[in-house]
């Protein structure tokens, strides 16, 4: 998967791609992370897996929607790098649970550990232009990928929605996420 992940980056020829890759694997726990805690991926490896079926439900969204417009750079961008904000986040952690047995036994789990609180797209979209440029689009579909999960106050949910209607890909990014969290590899 990694091999996979790395060519796929390499292929959009984005200048600064490559010191991302450098963060990437030599200063991140990008392919050992999990994706979330407790929902999909929360396991070692998840993180990767998780923006490789991102990826895949997006490609296949845009050629059923028919959208030609919508550059292959920018979904490959897009889908494996949305979660970017979840490097260094999760961290293992301990506690007692009772076993079939009734019997305590320590056991591990994911904790969050965000050092720099600066939301989700948001962080993302941060942290990649620190190493790459984004395009206006790459940057909403990242921005908004957690669609009405970005917040529910009216002002968030009035600029998701200006988002979506300017920006196919928001919407694009926002459904392979969903398809990629919900419906695959629920472990």
């Amino acid at each position: 998967m990694k091999e996979k992940y790395l060519t796929l980056l390499r292929s959009t020829k984005r200048e600064g791609m490559e010191n991302l890759i450098n963060y990437l694997e030599n200063k991140s726990d990008f392919f050992t992370a999990p994706a979330s805690t407790k929902y999909h991926g929360a396991y070692e490896g998840g993180l990767l897996e998780h923006s490789l079926d991102a990826y895949e439900h997006m490609t296949k969204l845009a050629q059923i929607y028919q959208l030609s417009d919508v550059n292959e750079s920018s979904i490959i961008i897009t889908a494996l790098l949305h979660d970017i904000c979840k490097v260094n986040f999760y961290k293992i952690d301990y506690r007692n649970k009772k076993n079939e047995k009734g019997v305590w036994e320590k056991i591990s789990y994911y904790k969050i550990d965000d050092t720099v609180p600066l939301g989700h797209g948001e962080k993302s979209v941060i942290m990649l232009q620190q190493y790459i440029s984004l395009t206006i689009d790459e940057i909403m579909a990242i921005r908004w990928h957690m669609g009405s999960f970005s917040g529910n106050d009216y002002t968030t949910t009035q600029s998701l929605s200006k988002a979506m209607e300017q920006y196919k890909i928001v919407t694009l990014l926002h459904m392979a996420d969903l398809a990629a969290g919900y419906l695959d590899n629920r472990r």
